[in-house]
């Protein structure tokens, strides 16, 4: 039923570039956001991968946009599911920092600090959270912007850092994804 609640929301955070995608990019099949292209890989992905990824997302985006950084996990997760890794073979994370805090706040929060508009993040950050992806915030950026634990949208982490974040995901055996 969550599920069902939270697809109009989903088409309405689409950022408008992808309503005008370029030939054979399509959303899915996870996620309605995060278009893809089928490829014919030279590089194929063995049966048994497991991918342990973590991004890091210091951008925010602008003023009632979807977060590039956060729709390119769902790419990430479509195009790989898409090319028959299994979903339970795919652990994300999120490392948020800097100026892209605001962009995992809640609704109430984010309009807040933007003069009353709306997030197209909190949809976005809500189905990669139900999927298992790890959205974690840096607790000194969050002190810095003077952001409130009860300000982030359900399921977002506090760390006490983004470095610390990122070593501890590193020591459970994530990579980094430079993109």
């Amino acid at each position: 039923m969550r599920n069902l609640l939270l697809l109009p929301l989903l088409a309405i955070a689409m950022p408008a570039a992808a309503q005008d995608l370029p030939a054979g990019m399509t959303p899915g099949p996870v996620f309605p956001f995060g278009p893809v292209a089928k490829v014919e890989s030279d590089m194929p992905i063995p049966d048994g991968t497991e991918f342990n990824v973590a991004f890091d997302l210091t951008e925010a985006a602008p003023d009632g946009q979807a977060n590039r950084g956060l729709v390119s996990l769902a790419r990430f997760y479509n195009m790989h599911v898409r090319s028959g890794v299994p979903e339970g073979s795919i652990r994300l994370a999120v490392v948020v920092h800097g100026g892209a805090g605001v962009d995992v706040l809640t609704s109430d929060a984010y309009a807040k600090r933007k003069n009353g508009t709306e997030s197209a993040n909190a949809a976005i950050v809500s189905a990669l959270v139900e999927k298992g992806v790890r959205v974690i915030l840096c607790g000194q950026s969050a002190a810095a912007m003077g952001i409130a634990r009860e300000e982030l949208l359900p399921g977002v982490e506090m760390a006490l850092s983004a470095m610390t974040a990122h070593a501890l995901l590193q020591q459970q055996g994530y990579t980094l994804n430079p993109f």
